[in-house]
């Protein structure tokens, strides 16, 4: 199960994104949970995230998003906002998979 973790500003403008994401894992075979947050909340679940992907409206909160993520040994990164404007499920799953290893 890869458990994979999207901030963003409110954790509503990512909701269609997940839904993308998910039926792009289902498509490809690989059990995930897929879960978006607000900024707010972020540090707080990466204890329950393989990795965490922040919205591109956010990348100014990667440095403080950083330590948290190294600290519980998770890899981060900012999503690309031509795949978050055009969500693009399959590109962002690919990322997050891609920075667990995985792909």
């Amino acid at each position: 199960m890869k458990n994979i973790l999207l901030a963003c500003s409110a954790g509503m403008s990512t909701s269609l994104l997940v839904s993308k994401m998910e039926e792009a894992a289902q498509a490809k075979g690989v059990e995930t949970k897929i879960w978006a947050v607000a900024q707010d909340k972020a540090e707080s679940e990466m204890e329950n995230a393989d990795v965490l992907l922040i919205g591109p409206q956010m990348r100014f909160m990667k440095n403080k998003y950083s330590k948290v993520a190294k600290e519980a040994g998770i890899p981060l990164d900012v999503i690309d906002p031509v795949a978050y404007g055009r969500v693009d499920g399959e590109a962002v799953l690919n990322k997050a998979l891609e920075l667990m290893g995985e792909k």
